[in-house]
């Protein structure tokens, strides 16, 4: 084992072009319900401001088909922490989940990550790196918390111990000119990484913004309130019975979306005046789509169809980052599908740490991508949602292989068909144009279900119909 560290090590250093004193750093963003037209580097939008994120997709590469393994919260952070797909390690729908009343019955949910997961952070802590967290968990409480998964120690607050921190002595923020606690997380972020540049470290840092319940400090509100008077006016359109909003126009998630930004931006400067910059491998996304169908919609995904709780690419296509010094060629684009199990084996590739494939079942490692050099994955992607969302979503299943998507929606079996690149919008169903692809599709879709233990939801003998107007 000891001499597979050293030769894994030196493949690190052959890609960072580094001295073997050092391991590389890695610093993981995870902003939460930030849709992937949310950020300049995706959307030059002229309301939205993300200049920080925007830099640092120039300094690496972003992903054009970057997803999440689900459209909603928890099921995405699963599949980074392990490197498999949800249904695997039984978390399917955000802890604790919607319970109806529905047309079926949803799939049992666990209410925590499984303790025999060894976790991205477990890999990094046994390889000597410190691990830091702070932020947004969602994997359980108490006993099942960051600590107990290669985080630690550690402390949690008292609203069920899903936001936690590291033991600190930096004054927390005003809450009202921090309602998400953004800045928080970055200034523990700075204190660490002054404490520990001279050791090799995990920073892993889920945001709670930009979730609902929005806000920011007054004063950016006020900046973006006099930006929506010379915006477009409120538009929206449908999305099954749900309003699905059409314009991003709203002053108080700008104005959050800009704290975050910053936030991210002031912890790479502290990398930087610590002399990291050129050591610290970067990612930064998102754990599920945009919020545009529910409490509020106060973004929209356009020109992508549908938002968080949905299976269409605005609830699961994300903006996807991946900074790696003497790795990354700066600026650069990638077009290859990828989804949030792949991040694991990948750092381990980047830290130049040995594989785990008994763990990370479902990732590869991207690192001939983030070279340049093409890569097949050699299997689709896949997504199973047996829930109903918050946002208007039904229980579905989907895959994508090449260039085509498959939905097949469990309420009545109906499948609708998709080429992604030719049809962005989702807006014409070919699953009768092409029959043959959709029944292949659909066959593979099933196949993986069973390979991965996805329990399914049930039909409901008590729900009535709701009377149609």
């Amino acid at each position: 084992m000891k001499l597979l560290l050293t030769l894994s090590l030196l493949a690190a250093v052959t890609l960072f072009g580094g001295d073997t004193s050092r391991k590389p750093n890695v610093i993981f963003f995870l902003a939460d319900d930030l849709g992937y037209m949310d950020i300049g580097a995706y959307n030059p939008s002229t309301f939205y401001e993300t200049p920080h994120i925007d830099r640092l997709a120039k300094q690496g590469m972003h992903f054009t088909y970057g997803y999440a393994a689900c459209c909603v919260c928890s099921p995405t952070r699963s599949s980074i922490m392990t490197g498999k797909y949800p249904p695997r390690c039984g978390i399917t729908d955000w802890i604790p989940g919607n319970k109806g009343p529905h047309k079926l019955i949803s799939a049992p949910n666990a209410n925590h990550l499984p303790l025999e997961e060894v976790t991205v952070a477990e890999a990094f802590r046994e390889a000597g790196y410190a691990t830091f967290f702070a932020g947004k968990w969602h994997l359980g409480g108490r006993e099942f918390s960051p600590n107990a998964q290669g985080f630690g120690p550690g402390l949690t607050s008292s609203d069920g111990n899903q936001f936690w921190y590291p033991p600190s002595t930096v004054p927390p923020p005003d809450a009202k000119d921090d309602p998400k606690t953004t800045d928080r997380i970055a200034n523990e972020a700075i204190s660490f990484i002054a404490s520990h540049k001279n050791d090799p470290f995990f920073l892993y840092l889920p945001f709670l913004a930009v979730h609902n319940k929005i806000g920011a400090r007054d004063d950016l509100v006020a900046k973006y309130q006099k930006k929506k008077a010379v915006a477009p006016a409120d538009a929206s359109g449908q999305e099954g019975e749900r309003k699905v909003n059409l314009v991003q126009n709203n002053p108080i998630y700008a104005a959050m979306l800009e704290q975050l930004d910053t936030g991210i931006g002031r912890v790479l400067a502290a990398l930087e005046s610590n002399g990291l910059n050129e050591n610290t491998i970067i990612v930064f996304m998102s754990d599920n789509g945009g919020l545009s169908t529910s409490e509020g919609s106060p973004t929209s995904n356009l020109p992508l169809r549908g938002g968080k709780g949905w299976p269409y690419e605005g609830g699961i296509r994300e903006p996807w980052i991946i900074r790696a010094p003497g790795v990354t060629t700066p600026g650069s684009t990638c077009a290859t599908p990828v989804i949030s199990t792949d991040f694991y084996p990948t750092l381990l590739a980047l830290a130049g740490l040995p594989a785990r494939p008994r763990q990370h079942l479902d990732g590869i490692s991207l690192a001939p991508l983030l070279k340049g050099e093409p890569l097949d994955r050699g299997k689709p992607l896949f997504w199973h949602y047996p829930h109903y969302s918050n946002q208007g979503g039904s229980p579905y299943g989907a895959i994508r292989e090449g260039d085509w998507k498959l939905i097949e929606w469990y309420e009545d079996g109906a499948l609708e068909l998709y080429n992604i690149p030719q049809d962005i919008g989702e807006k014409s169903n070919l699953a009768a144009q092409y029959p043959e692809l959709a029944t292949s599709l659909h066959a593979k879709l099933i196949g993986w279900r069973k390979e991965v233990g996805a329990l399914m939801p049930t039909s409901n003998p008590a729900y009535k119909s709701k009377p149609k107007k």
